[in-house]
């Protein structure tokens, strides 16, 4: 059975169809686009209809420190991601997995609610306080899943292998619940994997956690151990995120971090180089050559203090990247891409950054062109079939209000113009993945009771 929608506006990869008829299967999956209307009955959608994103990077239980952080004092005059970091192992400290559902639940609602169908998982608090293993090793894990398939998402799920402090130090007690030998670490993949066959829209990945923690010999180990279980898997690792993480992998590796990954363990499409934020001119280059995603959190970024990613330099070097919401201070599709546009033109101090004019003299506007952009870049990261609203595809589909006040009396040639640079309401209104309506009048049929049990897993938190 076949379901066909009549949208006022569709995008297209080349463009809009006004309207345009998207046929879907009962799978999920998109059989056909057309302009011209089909024999039979067809749903008509109001609006504009866009392809779902990709989050790139999440840490979903980070969202429980979003506005606990933001104080100084006398014992912490100086305020950075090193400092940060101390508040967020102590939340590590007393997370249990029932805290760990209860936040992913809200994080991925919130993330539907914006607009994204997809987020990578990047996730390392597998253990118990003090390192002991859960009866289940996959137990931390399991529980995001869990919070995937309760609100719809598509997950790429990828547990994060981390073994040492810094380079050539042993971890402390906070880091304890993160740490897995190569051989455990495979082993839980392994897993994992296990689990696409009851959740179709679950994908397995790795992550390094950094090369401040994750020695060269243990990362070539754990590469290899995934490439024989997936030989396409995606793979991510946070990198080059602070000066300080750069001078660290320089002095202990020899090498900048991006440079020494170019050069010891080769970069090509399957990898997301998470924030990326401090590179030079020759790690620039390799990596934008290497097909490589750049994983920007562009409001993480700024809440910490890291500092601007280059974006004019990577964009005219013909690299690839897509947006993440990390530490989920927001998870606005179009918060983090008008911070990533506007930011930069603060620093350049000129208007449409990255936009280039076409050579026939057509426009090229800002917010289809970072929309675009993030889209392509995201389904190159997560890998979960969708990112284009074309046959073969998976149906996530978007719809954006044509009656929000910030798209009021727009069309489609500035419509992602004004939900991207413009105003502050959120246009989403309904949100398809693969196939299945999760987000309709902006509300999930299950946000009660996903909010209460935020609540309670914030009170108890405050009580431990």
């Amino acid at each position: 059975m076949t379901t066909i929608y009549e949208v006022e506006h569709l995008h297209q990869p080349d463009g809009w169809l006004s309207p345009g008829y998207l046929e879907v299967d009962a799978g999920g999956t998109i059989l056909s686009v057309r302009a011209d209307r089909p024999g039979g009955p067809v749903h008509h959608l109001a609006g504009f209809g866009v392809p779902g994103l990709s989050n790139l990077h999440s840490h979903a239980f980070q969202r429980v420190l979003a506005g606990r952080t933001e104080f100084v004092t006398a014992a912490r005059a100086e305020d950075n991601l090193w400092t940060w970091r101390k508040e967020m192992y102590r939340t590590v400290d007393r997370l249990t997995p029932e805290d760990y559902e209860a936040i992913a639940a809200l994080v991925y609602l919130e993330m539907l609610q914006f607009g994204m169908t997809a987020v990578c998982e990047f996730h390392y608090v597998h253990h118990q306080p003090g390192g002991l293993r859960y009866a289940n090793a996959a137990e931390m894990s399991d529980r995001l899943i869990a919070a995937a398939s309760r609100t719809g998402v598509g997950m790429t799920i990828l547990p994060v292998l981390y073994a040492h402090g810094g380079i050539g130090k042993p971890v402390v007690d906070t880091q304890k619940r993160f740490v897995h030998s190569v051989d455990d670490y495979l082993k839980l993949l392994d897993t994992l994997r296990g689990r696409r066959t009851a959740n179709r829209n679950l994908q397995v990945g790795l992550a390094l956690h950094s090369l401040r923690a994750v020695a060269a010999d243990e990362a070539k180990a754990a590469l290899a151990g995934m490439r024989a279980m997936d030989p396409q898997a995606r793979l991510h690792i946070h990198v080059s995120e602070t000066t300080h993480e750069v001078d660290e992998v320089q002095a202990g590796l020899g090498a900048r971090p991006v440079q020494w990954l170019l050069d010891n363990i080769g970069l090509g499409p399957e990898w997301c180089l998470v924030h990326a934020t401090h590179l030079d001119d020759s790690e620039i280059a390799g990596a934008a050559a290497s097909g490589a995603v750049a994983g920007l959190c562009p409001l993480t970024e700024a809440t910490m203090g890291d500092g601007f990613f280059p974006l004019v330099e990577w964009h005219d070097a013909g690299g690839n990247w897509g947006i993440g919401t990390d530490s989920h201070y927001s998870t606005s599709t179009a918060e983090e891409l008008r911070i990533l546009e506007c930011g930069k033109r603060l620093e350049l101090r000129r208007r449409n950054v990255i936009a280039r004019s076409e050579a026939d003299g057509r426009e090229t506007h800002s917010g289809r062109l970072l929309f675009d952009i993030a889209l392509a870049g995201g389904e190159q990261c997560s890998a979960q079939g969708g990112g284009a609203l074309v046959a073969g595809r998976r149906a996530d589909l978007v719809i954006l209000d044509p009656n929000s006040p910030v798209l009021l009396g727009h069309g489609p040639q500035t419509a992602l113009d004004a939900w991207i640079l413009g105003g502050t309401r959120n246009p989403v209104r309904d949100v398809m993945v693969a196939g299945r309506w999760v987000i309709q009048g902006g509300r999930h049929a299950d946000e009660e009771r996903i909010l209460g049990n935020y609540l309670a897993a914030v009170a108890r938190l405050k009580s431990r």
